[in-house]
């Protein structure tokens, strides 16, 4: 057992030659403070690995903070829509906040975090600075990700889908029905998710014996525009594609307009499969082909797991992948001139 003492808001007082309230201040996330005084105090907080007492956990707000990297699409709804109903169950308000697309939030939104003192944090891709990060500790209050940008830290929980399974059977249902020119556009690539969508395309080739072709392969964003913008790129190439996997519904709604625009038919001339499956892939004309991944739950597990650490529950696990399914509608077909065959791609369906 250990016999160091414990770290105090009056040691940490005494090392940074300033007052307890003054300490006290700069825990809680209160702005006057001299910005050398506070970035003192931060310095030795991190030093000397100082955590709130449990009592003063008590003293939190009711408050879920649940923080996007960006808000745009239905797809950051249905994450609302699972924090949200957590929330309500234990009589708690939902906090929203945006880093403006920037996958590390500013500093003022961490102290504006520290000033609201909510019972945890969810974080949608994101990627916290390691100051930032601690900072939190300190004051003991739980982060957690949901899809996290970056590969979390193994003291940092996160929630996720099995996203490069979902890529593996987005390229074999596109194999089985007998597409060998599959295209795919994906997501950023500083992204996990995105990264590991393009690796289950690339390991469905390999499984199915076909040659990996770069002049395939285009990155996006996940939003139309870009969907829009990587098909009429490849549309382009002298031997086109005869299907694409867009690395989201909403991308693959931007292939949608740029197939139209170039006069061919989905799914006579282009098979799509998107990645999410939004409510708006069952309203696309045709009917959206897609992988989904259950958005709600995965939100609705990260504000438990959040509440859960608040409490001093230590969790069983620091990483959960809820599961992918494909969901076939009428958006991919056999390519013109050829019957499917359901024994090409290989391993379990």
């Amino acid at each position: 057992m250990s016999t160091e003492p414990r770290i105090t808001i009056s040691r940490i007082a005494a090392e940074a030659g300033v007052s307890v309230p003054t300490v006290s201040k700069v825990v809680n996330g209160h702005p006057d403070v001299a910005d050398k005084t506070r970035a003192r105090v931060e310095e030795l907080i991190r030093k000397f690995g100082y955590r709130r007492r449990a009592d003063q956990r008590s003293q939190r707000s009711r408050l879920l903070e649940l923080m996007f990297h960006e808000i745009e699409s239905t797809w950051a709804l249905e994450i609302i829509r699972g924090v949200e109903s957590v929330a309500r169950e234990n009589g708690m308000s939902v906090v929203l906040a945006e880093s403006s697309g920037r996958h590390t939030p500013a500093h003022d939104w961490l102290e504006s975090v520290l000033t609201r003192r909510p019972v945890g944090i969810v974080s949608v891709c994101s990627d916290l600075t390691a100051g930032q990060l601690a900072k939190l500790r300190a004051r003991d209050i739980p982060l957690v990700v949901i899809d996290p940008a970056g590969q979390p830290g193994p003291e940092t929980p996160s929630v996720g889908a099995t996203n490069r399974q979902g890529g593996l059977t987005a390229t074999r249902h596109l194999l089985d029905l007998g597409h060998r020119r599959i295209a795919v556009i994906g997501g950023p690539d500083g992204v996990l998710c995105s990264r590991a969508r393009m690796d289950g395309y690339r390991t469905a080739l390999e499984g199915a014996g076909q040659a990996f072709d770069p002049a395939l392969v285009r990155r996006g964003d996940f939003h139309p525009r870009s969907g829009y913008r990587q098909l009429t790129s490849l549309l382009a190439l002298p031997d086109r594609p005869t299907a694409v996997f867009a690395g989201s519904d909403l991308q693959a709604l931007g292939v949608y307009e740029a197939a139209r625009d170039a006069g061919l038919r989905i799914p006579q001339d282009l098979s799509v499969i998107g990645f999410d499956d939004l409510p708006l892939a069952g309203w696309l004309t045709p009917e959206l082909t897609t992988i989904r991944q259950p958005l709600r739950q995965m939100a609705a597990a990260g504000a438990r797991l959040a509440i859960s650490l608040a409490q001093g529950r230590v969790p069983d696990s620091h990483r959960i992948e809820l599961a992918t399914s494909l969901v076939v509608r009428d958006s991919t077909a056999p390519p013109a001139g050829h019957l499917p065959s359901r024994t090409l791609s290989g391993g379990p369906r």
